[in-house]
């Protein structure tokens, strides 16, 4: 399918991925959105599903955000228009939104974050902002005006008065109105405005970057819970000083060389990133099996070919080592050596395993034990 407009996967990385805007005309032509409005309403009264309703004007205060989950009520009292819902997560709970990411791994896995379905009648908006992540945003039923263009930050102008990033003093470069099937690509950072001209439905296909922050927290917590981290700090050459107050340069040069150590360790690095960039999004997503299998029931499922896909919640990735491969699926990790390595990427590759040649694997006990404990945890189940 020729989902970017006659550029190859790599001509888009070069010249657009996280530097400009693209709009696509029908980057999926005749699409038809898997679910309607009155689904999406269906699926912000769930306890499970993350859900927002954004009102530009609410009782006059400007931009007001609403968190479900919602009573189904709720729907009736909302104005006749220039209202927003927002259900995060789309593509856990729908198989068929799932399968729109697809054609996306030319991106990696780990970057995906979610597809968040926004509907709207007509003048429904979420106000103009920018966010720190990229964004695909396939018009899905209606039509979204769409206005964007110019680089945003921390120091933009904002709204008073409401608790989203509302941009305040902000004109956009370009126009485009999108219709089913369009798509507009945002790069992180940009500006951009989305009103609905009539009930509309847009997909948006998020892939999200760590903050520094994030990483520094997540791999020094990892770090401290290794046996290592229990030792403390030794200085048997201690010398009397003159001032009892002195922190001496060969303190942190100590400091210096304890923590280089640690942090030059780059196995532990490569199976700390694997683990924290394919956790779940919430616990509620990748759910164990009702009955559990046992490995002979999922040896014989895949001789008779039955096709294995993942959880739509669950992450998959993997990273070569030197005498291994490391396999990351919903923040665990799974190392494999030898003939096993080969599984890893099978596994990564597509939601839908190949049957074929996951079958080969099927006959060693230990791999076997490995997807049937990836069945039993819900990371993967036989459609």
């Amino acid at each position: 399918m020729d989902m970017l407009g006659g550029l190859t996967a790599s001509e888009f990385l070069r010249d657009y991925w996280q530097k400009k805007p693209l709009v696509i005309r029908q980057a999926f032509p005749g699409f038809r959105c898997p679910v309607s409005p009155d689904e999406l309403a269906g699926l912000a009264c769930e306890e499970a599903v993350e859900s927002r309703i954004v009102i530009e004007n609410d009782a006059g205060k400007p931009w007001q955000l609403h968190n479900g989950p919602f009573n189904p009520d709720r729907f009736s009292d909302l104005p006749e228009q220039d209202w927003t819902l927002l259900v995060q997560g789309l593509d856990h709970w729908v198989p068929e939104i799932a399968d729109l990411l697809d054609n996306f791994r030319f991106i990696p896995n780990w970057r995906l974050d979610d597809i968040m379905a926004s509907y709207a009648p007509k003048g429904g908006s979420v106000g103009p902002h920018y966010d720190m992540y990229d964004v695909f945003l396939l018009q899905a039923q209606g039509h979204r005006r769409w206005t964007f263009g110019g680089h945003c930050d921390h120091t933009s102008p904002r709204v008073e008065g409401t608790p989203l990033r509302i941009l305040s003093s902000w004109d956009g470069e370009e126009t485009v109105t999108l219709a089913p099937g369009d798509m507009l690509y945002l790069p992180p950072g940009i500006g951009h405005h989305g009103v609905a001209e009539d009930d509309c439905i847009t997909l948006s296909v998020g892939f999200r970057a760590p903050t520094i922050d994030d990483l520094l927290t997540s791999f020094t917590d990892f770090l401290s819970q290794k046996e290592k981290a229990a030792e403390h700090l030794d200085d048997p050459d201690l010398r009397v000083q003159d001032n009892p107050g002195t922190i001496g340069p060969e303190v942190i040069n100590r400091l210096d060389t304890i923590i280089r150590e640690q942090l030059g360790d780059r196995r532990n690095l490569a199976l700390w990133f694997g683990q924290f960039a394919t956790a779940p999004k919430s616990l509620e997503i990748v759910v164990p099996a009702d009955e559990p299998a046992e490995a002979e029931d999922l040896a014989e499922a895949i001789r008779a070919g039955e096709q294995l896909r993942w959880n739509e919640g669950s992450r998959f990735a993997y990273h070569e080592l030197d005498s291994e491969t490391a396999l990351f699926v919903d923040g665990e990790q799974y190392l494999l050596k030898g003939d096993a390595r080969p599984l890893a990427p099978l596994l990564c590759a597509s939601a839908r395993m190949n049957m074929a040649a996951l079958a080969e694997f099927a006959g060693d006990e230990a791999l076997l034990g490995l997807l049937t404990n990836l069945y039993n945890q819900g990371s993967v189940y036989f459609e």
